[in-house]
Parts: structure tokens; sequence; C-alpha cells
């Protein structure tokens, strides 16, 4: 495959994306607290979790294996190849190990498109990586583009981890199995914190590798979890009458 093929069909799917993105406005994928028996079949929701997850680094890893043991790899794609690799590690294990989801389900369907979106973006990922065309020096290291990617990621990160914690410890201890309101951290100003993190995290990723699928996959970070995030705020502000009127969907202050 050619570079010119390559980043064409990269631009399709990012115009694919950007398609989706208004529909999902109005079709809410029916997981979690949108679950709804219409989506067809459903499977456990921690194995659900795990399937579409760990697809991600599979496909990221697979093209970069190929050339491990050429020595063709410099220190730059090994850090991006660690980001990639830990975000997953935590989403596809340690999240749906630890969250109490074990009388939940989710459709067969949502696991089915998750795989594919999962596939695709890791693939192209590492697909890039593994390439000639991926030109970088250990002095990309140092490169300014770089240095505040990496710190976005790691914000990003951070912020998405203490958010799904806080999640997880909101009926930690009790009976209750209905839904309450977030409370602490980044809750304090938007719903979904942990969906602001993960958009942060892979716009980060994309700054540091400054190329196009990256670029690509924090587009489509942002088409899945911005309609997702507001879809979530709307619900919440029906359920809870005393939800907190200041509180954002998902940027502080703003929307």
């Amino acid at each position: 495959m050619t570079e010119e093929t390559f980043d064409l069909l990269i631009v399709m799917w990012v115009v694919l994306a950007l398609l989706l993105a208004p529909i999902q406005l109005v079709v809410v994928p029916a997981y979690g607290r949108h679950r709804s028996a219409r989506w067809g079949p459903e499977m456990g929701n921690r194995l659900g979790w795990i399937v579409m997850e760990l697809v991600s680094p599979i496909a990221f890893l697979a093209p970069l294996a190929a050339g491990l043991f050429a020595g063709a790899y410099t220190a730059p794609i090994y850090v991006f190849a660690f980001l990639w690799t830990a975000h997953y590690v935590n989403r596809s294990l340690v999240y749906p190990l630890a969250m109490r989801t074990s009388v939940k389900t989710i459709p067969v369907a949502i696991v089915a498109s998750a795989i594919l979106f999962n596939a695709v973006n890791g693939w192209t990922n590492g697909y890039y990586l593994a390439s000639p065309w991926a030109d970088y020096g250990a002095e990309w290291l140092l490169d300014p583009r770089f240095i505040a990617g990496l710190t976005l990621f790691l914000l990003g990160a951070a912020i998405n981890i203490d958010a799904d914690r806080r999640l997880m410890r909101l009926r930690r201890g009790t009976k209750r199995t209905d839904y309450v309101i977030p409370q602490g951290g980044l809750f304090r100003w938007v719903s979904c914190p942990n969906h602001l993190g993960e958009i942060i995290e892979w716009s980060g990723f994309a700054l540091a590798c400054w190329n196009l699928p990256a670029a690509a996959f924090a587009i489509w970070t942002a088409a899945n979890l911005g309609p997702r995030a507001w879809a979530h705020h709307r619900w919440y502000q029906r359920k809870f009458a005393d939800y907190p009127p200041s509180r954002k969907g998902l940027i502080p202050f703003l929307l």
C-alpha cells in the first residue's frame, strides 16, 4: 500500500466520523443507563467490555510485532506503543474487572460495532508506526509537540481514571442498584469527566505523534464521546430534579 492510498483511506474514515457524529446526538447507543431491548441479543457487560476493548491493543501491536526484531524502531515509537497499550490494559482488563457490573448486559450489536471501531483505529495507528513513513528520530522526544502531547495525554488519563473510580465508588458498600448523582473531582463542573479525559488523552496522543491516523483517532473519539456525554447529561437532568443546574455536559462552564 502506498502512503497516498493509506492517507486517502484515513481521510475517508474521518469523513465517516463527522457524518455519524450528528446522528449519535439523536440515536443513543443502547447500553448502560440508555439500555434498550430493541437493540437485539445481549451478552454479559463485563465480558463485552473485555472483548471489545482488548481488540485495540492487539490490532495496534500486530503490525509493529512484524518488525520488532529488525531493530527498526526508535525510542518515540516505543513510547507511543507503551501509551496505547497502557491505556487499553486499563480499559480492557483493569476497568471491567473492577466495575460492579455482574448482573448487567450489553447488546451484542454494540460490542460488534466497538470491535470494528477499535480494530480499524488500532490497526491504522500501528500500521503507520511500523511503516517507513514513521520518521521519528530520538530527537522527537524533545520536540515541543511531543512534550505538549505527552503532557495532555497524561492529564487526560488522570482525569479519565479519577472519574471512573468515582463512578465505581458511588454504590460501593451499599445495597443500591439505581443510579445516583456523581460528586467530587471534575464532576463538580461536568456530567462526564471520564469522556472529557479520554478526549484530552487522545488529542494529546495525536499531538505527540503528529500523524494522520492519530489525528483521525482523536477526531473519532470526540465524535463518539461528545454526543454520548451530552446524552448522559440530559439523562441526569431528566432523572434527578435536584441535579446541579450549573453543571455542564462535557466542557466546564461551556457545553
